[in-house]
């Protein structure tokens, strides 16, 4: 089984694809020899994501347990590899891909106990979210070595006093309390700009470039380099361990009406996306995505959603580079059941929080956090479920703003009064008022309307779409038809064009492109409401949303960074 990838699609199984249990993975790795006999080395596993709970040995001892998909978590492996004649270590990790009430995202199973139609012990997993439950090891495994003293973490805040770019940072180690602390701010150019000393402090630099999101400055993304270098006194000699961090210097800030970037209005113009392709299913894949961002600066989007789940951080490296913003969200969906607001599924959903804002916090593409898509939040528990949600994730980062995606109505959504940003979900004339494309305008301004009234809060509409068979035409157009998914778009642009001279600050189509689901007689091989298929090529819709996205650009006063879209990005490992 490679890895990383989803074991579902990869064998020709029909069981493997739907399996529900304890998979294992097992690979011997020959270490190098000083790796096993410095013992000034430390010796790291690093496991980029496992789907879905996940217990790891190393050589037959248990070094790890984890729950939850889609973050990255880690071992010191030190004494086992470094205690005896071995140069090679046998790493074993199983993973379990059951979802139940308390997991995030949630899910249950159900026992089918009628043996007149079922084996005995039949079960399915029963899920509430519109995607497939792909499992495995999604990202890379690798080991890696740093000095016993080491730097453990950097949290970086960036703010703007007039032309002066000013860079907070606050620096952890771990292994001694006696070292020296060294902090460099280089520019593009590799000009060092400012410089400091110790584990907290202030960098001023004057005549600051900003980090500005594509399409929106000439000169768009720009990222300083922060080099930490910590160095410490040993009975061996000096130890030294160093690290570099990007950092772009900006602000972000909401008003009742407005979302701001760097003081300046900024409108979301982007997509929902998934981790999703063929075969390959949720890994990560470099091809792919370097596809994904060709495709995306081409569509003239300056933003996306990790709709439902986090996403590699290769995937927000390269939002920072390119200057792609992005409302980071975690796993919390599928919550519609009542267990799924107990204090137990509270307690991890904190929890992960926790972890999403460690891995992502210095990212300058980050601009927000969603703590979930689409909960039941009308229920009576949300209310102080969402509350604590939310005033945690505050707590871990204060410089975002905070919301999660509804799908509930404005008068009922107990969560709402919690956010910072109104984000709704509506699929008018698809999921109710089916072809009835006349309708969608008023619904959709009544939509606003209401929420704006009741809240007072900017709203971004989060999804809204239709699916499209590539290649099926009607005209006049009829449900799950490129017409049809061209046609609705257009209706819902017509007041978006209207409301986001008020309160609106942005709008994300679903989706990106189609991708793989649970089988039901709703779905016909996966969800096709992508404007791309799912081999990534256009459908006509594609086209009209280019089109939009960039008048968007214009209209707004933002400086499109050429007189043609790009057509091409490099991936940073390009030779």
């Amino acid at each position: 089984m490679p890895v990383p990838s989803s074991f579902n699609d990869v064998g020709q199984d029909g069981q493997l694809r739907g399996f529900v249990g304890w998979v294992w993975y097992e690979r011997v790795a020959t270490l190098p020899q000083r790796w096993t006999q410095d013992l000034s080395t430390r010796v790291v596993l690093r496991i980029g994501s496992a789907h879905y709970y996940a217990i790891v040995w190393v050589n037959g001892v248990h070094v790890a347990e984890h729950e939850g998909g889609h973050l990255p978590f880690e071992a010191d492996i030190s004494k086992l590899v470094q205690s005896g004649p071995l140069s090679s270590c046998r790493i074993t990790i199983a993973i379990n891909n059951t979802l139940a009430p308390h997991t995030l995202p949630p899910g249950t199973i159900l026992y089918r106990t009628d043996t007149s139609m079922y084996p005995n012990r039949y079960f399915v997993q029963s899920t509430n979210f519109d995607f497939f439950n792909y499992a495995g090891l999604h990202r890379p495994v690798v080991l890696y070595t740093m000095p016993t003293t080491y730097i453990d973490d950097i949290d970086v805040t960036t703010s703007v006093d007039q032309n002066t770019g000013l860079v907070h940072y606050q620096i952890s180690t771990q292994g001694s309390e006696h070292f020296q602390l060294e902090v460099y701010l280089q520019d593009e150019e590799g000009n060092i700009v400012a410089r400091g000393t110790g584990g907290r402090g202030q960098l001023q630099v004057p005549n600051a470039h900003l980090w500005w999101p594509y399409l929106m400055h000439e000169h768009p993304a720009y990222l300083y380099s922060l080099e930490v270098r910590l160095t410490v006194q040993t009975a061996a000699g000096s130890m030294s361990d160093f690290y570099t961090l990007p950092v772009g210097i900006r602000t972000v800030a909401v008003t009742k009406n407005q979302f701001l970037i760097n003081g300046k209005p900024f409108y979301f113009h982007g997509v929902n996306k998934h981790e999703d392709s063929d075969i390959r299913g949720r890994d990560f894949d470099w091809p792919l995505l370097m596809k994904d961002f060709n495709l995306l600066l081409w569509l003239g989007a300056n933003a996306f959603r990790t709709s439902h789940y986090p996403y590699a951080e290769e995937v927000m490296q390269l939002c920072d580079q390119y200057g792609i913003v992005v409302i980071d969200e975690s796993p919390g969906v599928g919550i519609k059941l009542s267990q799924s607001y107990s204090n137990q599924s509270l307690q991890h959903h904190l929890e992960v929080m926790e972890e999403l804002v460690r891995r992502d916090k210095n990212h300058p593409a980050v601009v927000m956090w969603s703590v979930a898509n689409e909960p039941t939040s009308f229920l009576e528990p949300a209310g102080y479920y969402f509350k604590t949600l939310i005033a945690h994730t505050k707590a871990l980062d204060p410089s975002r703003p905070v919301t999660f995606v509804t799908n509930s109505k404005y008068d009922t959504d107990l969560g709402a009064p919690y956010v910072d940003v109104i984000c709704v979900n509506s699929y008018l004339s698809w999921y109710h008022d089916y072809g009835h494309l006349e309708v969608i305008q008023l619904q959709l301004a009544t939509q606003f309307e209401n929420w704006y009234r009741t809240y007072q809060k900017p709203i971004i509409q989060s999804e809204y779409g239709a699916e499209a068979i590539t290649g099926l035409h009607q005209d006049p157009p009829l449900m799950f038809s490129e017409e049809y998914q061209k046609s609705l778009l257009e209706q819902y642009h017509l007041v978006l064009d209207q409301k986001c001279k008020e309160y609106v600050v942005g709008e994300l189509i679903w989706n990106f492109a189609d991708f793989m689901t649970d089988q039901s007689p709703e779905r016909v091989i996966g969800n096709k409401k992508g404007i791309f298929t799912r081999q990534r090529q256009p459908k006509g819709a594609a086209f009209l949303l280019r089109e939009r996205y960039w008048k968007l650009a214009n209209e707004t006063g933002y400086h499109p960074a050429a007189e043609k879209p790009p057509y091409l990005v490099n991936s940073p490992f390009t030779w």
